[in-house]
């Protein structure tokens, strides 16, 4: 039996041909559903993110809402750095009053929260030493006077050369001593606020500053030791704040810089004052200084030592691009307002089974933006844009708050 080779051999390549020619439709088909694939998951993600910053609303919502569009526009903002501190008063303003000398508490003449003047006699207590004092005192101008006459009359004896020289400067030492003695007696009276006068075991406790009786550390027959206060006396004329600033911020800070502060646990009225120190070393381990402002006298009254308040440091006045701080709304850790889509208002027509065919209403879009908000002063927020918009942008300024809920689909939400 002859085998035709050739046809044979035609025949193999024929049928391998038609495989490649399968196998080639095969790949390209996957090829083509695997771009299609693709093609779709890339439309899907962009659709999601799509829809992740943008909302639409109907024009009935828009007006129930109260939605309002404005314009990015340049103000002049006091950039603020922000501080808490109390109220205090200068060192000259407080006065610890306590006694040079011990003794029993014979009387106590006012209530805490009494307005005294310098001078004003706070209490008494009694010491026989003091009677001991002004005997001393007593006797030494009695010598004094003595001796006076005795020095005069010496003098003349001396000068005359009847009497020896020796006689003369003994008895003008003398005088001298008892003079010592004297003014010695003299200044711890007075010191004691004691007259030199008569005789008596009463030490007037005496305030040393106009002010307030603050605290009374003592009561009527109880001894009071020396160097113990008995009262505290507080003039608060001379009101001021103690700020506690962080390092990062002191290049900014300067004398002369007008505050407005707040007290933090009363009122919101809102008091001027004026930086008129800085201190040059920090307070504690918090890394904090203390710069100090004044208050004005008529705005301090009310106020005293010791109250807490936050406040605003005002740095510079600069112009900035702002919003109404309303616009600017906070979704997680990022800042956003909404911008009014402008070429996406669509219409949409969908036709109902029911006899009365209802047209759909038009649907206004806006887009979630991010920005950098910076200082907010007078109702108005700086903003930074992330990426760049145009100038004449329809800027959502009331109503981005429910915006803000709608886009995330009615779940929580800050402001």
């Amino acid at each position: 039996m002859k085998i035709d080779l050739t046809a044979m051999f035609a025949k193999i390549l024929t049928q391998i041909s038609q495989r490649k020619l399968a196998y080639s439709l095969l790949l390209i088909a996957y090829c083509g559903m695997l771009n299609s694939c693709n093609e779709k998951k890339a439309e899907e993600t962009k659709e999601e993110e799509k829809s992740t910053t943008e909302v639409a609303l109907t024009e009935s919502q828009y007006k129930t809402v109260g939605i309002e569009t404005g314009f990015v526009e340049d103000r002049n903002l006091n950039k603020i750095i922000k501080a808490n501190g109390y109220t205090t008063v200068p060192p000259q303003n407080s006065a610890e009053v306590s006694t040079l000398i011990g003794g029993t508490v014979k009387d106590i003449y006012v209530l805490e929260g009494t307005y005294v003047n310098k001078g004003k006699v706070l209490a008494t207590i009694q010491n026989l030493e003091v009677i001991e004092m002004q005997e001393e005192y007593h006797s030494a101008t009695a010598n004094i006077e003595y001796l006076q006459l005795e020095y005069n009359r010496q003098k003349t004896l001396s000068d005359e050369n009847v009497n020896p020289r020796k006689i003369f400067q003994e008895v003008k030492a003398k005088l001298a001593t008892e003079r010592a003695r004297a003014q010695a007696a003299k200044n711890k009276l007075e010191a004691l606020h004691v007259a030199t006068k008569g005789s008596s075991s009463l030490v007037p406790i005496v305030a040393p500053i106009n002010g307030y009786v603050g605290k009374i550390n003592i009561a009527k027959g109880a001894f009071a030791n020396t160097g113990v206060s008995l009262f505290e006396v507080v003039d608060n004329s001379q009101m001021h704040l103690d700020l506690n600033v962080y390092e990062k911020d002191l290049g900014s800070i300067s004398v002369g810089q007008v505050i407005d502060f707040v007290l933090t646990n009363q009122s919101n009225k809102s008091i001027k004052g004026k930086i008129f120190g800085i201190n040059k070393s920090f307070s504690n381990e918090s890394k904090t200084v203390a710069v100090h402002a004044k208050i004005d006298p008529a705005d301090a009254k009310g106020l005293i030592p010791g109250m807490y308040v936050s406040a605003n440091i005002n740095i510079t006045n600069t112009t900035v691009p702002a919003l109404p701080k309303d616009a600017v709304v906070k979704n997680a850790d990022k800042y956003f307002v909404f911008v009014q889509q402008e070429g996406n208002i669509e219409e949409e027509q969908e036709h109902k089974e029911a006899k009365n065919e209802k047209a759909h209403e038009k649907e206004i879009h806006f887009k979630a933006i991010e920005v950098i908000p910076g200082t907010t002063d007078l109702g108005f927020t700086e903003v930074k844009f992330v990426d760049k918009i145009n100038s004449d942008s329809k800027i959502v300024t009331k109503g981005a708050f429910y915006l803000l809920s709608a886009m995330k689909g009615g779940g929580e939400h800050e402001h």
